[in-house]
């Protein structure tokens, strides 16, 4: 399996990065978040997941090896595969995966897409205990997968992310404004930002 990729990032595109590792560019998908903290000519640094299938090989990134850890956990829920295993850690970190399903909150598993309450109930029921409890960690890293810092705004970094979940430039915008003029989350906390300014598009 590959662990770990470390190289210069070349391209950046909405759901993947292409970072160059000895000479190779490799393709990785990754999470909004993720994808928000990478920038092309820039050095990063991801967790990886590789899934075989008979006809491909998928390089899946993550910010670090709990991501990543909590990514193939998930995968051992009736139902549910790679991709959507990514959506999951594209709307909630990995603490609060294992929050939801501690306090078996289908409301907050509902709010990816491609889950419905019948999947929700299925994921609780099939890895409520194999999670473990929150770590003491508040949320993930800031600058996810990145080594460098960003010279795009958060705003930015967001609205980005926001526009490859298949939002439209104004609808990102627009949960923006709204997450930064209240700072319904941590001002600089980039995958915190992104969450609240989905629970905005997404209200329960």
């Amino acid at each position: 399996m590959i662990a770990s990729v470390a190289g210069t990032v070349l391209a950046v595109s909405p759901t993947a990065a292409v970072v160059e590792v000895g000479g190779v560019g490799l393709l990785v998908q990754c999470t909004p978040a993720t994808l928000a903290g990478l920038a092309v000519g820039e050095q990063a640094r991801l967790a990886t997941a590789l899934v075989v299938r008979e006809t491909e090989l998928t390089l899946y990134g993550f910010a670090d090896a709990d991501e990543r850890d909590v990514y193939e956990a998930l995968q051992g829920a009736a139902g549910v595969g790679p991709k959507l295993a990514q959506a999951v850690l594209g709307v909630l970190a990995p603490d609060e995966v294992r929050r939801a399903l501690a306090d078996e909150d289908l409301a907050a598993l509902t709010k990816v897409p491609g889950i419905g309450r019948k999947g929700a109930q299925r994921i609780v029921l099939d890895l409520k205990d194999k999670l473990g409890p929150p770590s003491a960690a508040a949320a993930r890293p800031a600058a996810a997968g990145r080594i460098l810092p960003t010279p795009r705004s958060r705003g930015d970094q967001v609205t980005d992310a926001l526009t490859g979940l298949g939002y439209s430039t104004r609808e990102a915008q627009d949960a923006v404004e709204v997450v930064l003029a209240g700072e319904a989350a941590d001002a600089d906390d980039v995958p915190a930002l992104l969450r609240a300014a989905l629970a905005v598009l997404r209200p329960r």
